[in-house]
């Protein structure tokens, strides 16, 4: 059940951004919203959860990580009930926001503060099943995500905000009651201390981090672009909607997370595997993006987007294991903070973006995409580096100066 309570976490907040998605023409539709406003539902719950994430990681080292989760979950839930209410009252696309923005700082304290309490809870491979089946419950959130907002939207499109609280009860009463902290860990170093340690990370070990976090960053700013995008030309130009809708949603989805449970399952600590898998991940989505200017009816896009996806899968199970294994211990906490926040940004940035670029060209999109990803894929191969034929030290750039 401890592990049940865990598991229910990232579940959430995964379901904060991707069950929105399915709605959105509905609700640009009845509100009379541009394209750029409604991708604002998407961005400021990103922006808010990227901004909040280092403080609560901070304080749930100074106190502990279940007083963090349990008003984060919330919060969580008071913010979708205050969108769904707002969605019938005066100036509705506002009250939207707010409740989004509440959803967002709640959601700062589920996702990245449930994996430190897996470290805190579990040792060994206990530790690394917990996270297996944490990383299981991210991905299922994903792929069931877009079904369940296709199927709350035919009731009414707000009638999404709704089920965010049903959600968060059922997480809260399990972590609550099954969650029991050990009560010795280590006090955190004081405010000012902890952030002169996130400015002294990126003083020595900027290069490489930049490079890791862009390449995570790449992939959620891609994958929610290319589901908001999706989400639009379903309704628009193949007139899909329903729970259809949500089914062909779920495909990329579906493909990247097969392919990042089958990539996490076989990486292990080979660093110079993981390098050359995020690569290769970035090359088959520069390949799918290009490519995809060719291609009209749904099912061969949606092949040759899914190579992307493929892309996508490889990548961020590498990435993950880089930024976690390749730092010191009393450094990590930083860094991986720092790396949800770019996860959020990346979310964030998706869908104004490509509404812009949907404006201007499609074509010019996934060209411009297809530049982006190579220009990234190229970054991974020059500033990654690692030493040794079988890549098991830990070798890249930043271990040399944590370890110092």
């Amino acid at each position: 059940m401890i592990i049940a309570a865990i598991g229910s976490i990232p579940l959430i907040m995964t379901l904060g951004n991707s069950m929105l998605i399915p709605i959105l023409p509905a609700m640009k539709s009845d509100l009379g919203l541009s394209q750029m406003k409604v991708s604002l539902v998407i961005t400021v719950f990103s922006i808010a959860g990227a901004i909040f994430i280092p403080f609560v990681g901070y304080l749930s080292d100074r106190f502990s990580r279940k007083i963090i989760i349990l008003p984060s979950l919330i919060l969580f839930g008071l913010g979708g009930l205050l969108a769904g209410f707002g969605a019938n009252f005066p100036s509705p696309y506002t009250w939207i926001l707010i409740g989004r923005v509440l959803q967002g700082i709640g959601a700062a304290g589920t996702a990245p503060i449930a994996m430190a309490l897996t470290g805190d809870l579990f040792k060994g491979g206990e530790q690394s099943r917990v996270l297996g089946i944490f990383e299981a419950s991210n991905g299922l959130g994903k792929v069931v995500s877009p079904i369940l907002g296709s199927l709350l939207g035919l009731l009414v499109w707000y009638s999404v905000f709704f089920a965010f609280p049903a959600i968060c009860l059922v997480s809260i009463l399990l972590v609550w009651i099954f969650v029991k902290e050990k009560s010795n860990r280590q006090a955190p170093p004081p405010f000012r201390k902890y952030v002169r340690g996130l400015l002294g990370v990126f003083k020595h070990e900027g290069r490489w981090l930049f490079t890791t976090y862009l390449a995570g960053g790449t992939c959620l700013f891609t994958l929610f672009g290319i589901l908001f995008f999706l989400s639009d030309i379903l309704e628009k130009e193949y007139k899909i909607d329903g729970v259809k809708k949500g089914l062909i949603l779920a495909i990329p989805l579906i493909v990247m997370v097969t392919t990042s449970y089958l990539t996490g399952s076989r990486i292990g600590k080979n660093l110079e595997k993981m390098k050359k898998l995020a690569i290769i991940g970035f090359a088959l989505m520069t390949l799918s993006y290009s490519s995809l200017i060719f291609f009209e009816k749904l099912i061969p896009f949606l092949s040759v987007l899914a190579i992307s996806s493929v892309g996508a899968g490889l990548i961020l199970p590498c990435v993950n294991s880089i930024i976690t294994g390749a730092v010191s211990k009393e450094r990590r906490g930083f860094v991986t903070s720092l790396y949800g926040s770019v996860r959020f940004l990346g979310v964030a940035a998706g869908p104004p973006i490509f509404s812009r670029l949907m404006e201007w060209s499609t074509n010019g999109m996934f060209l411009s995409l297809a530049i982006f990803t190579l220009i990234v894929g190229l970054l991974v191969l020059l500033l990654i580096r690692v030493k040794g034929k079988d890549g098991k030290e830990n070798t890249n750039t930043a271990v040399r100066y944590s370890y110092m």
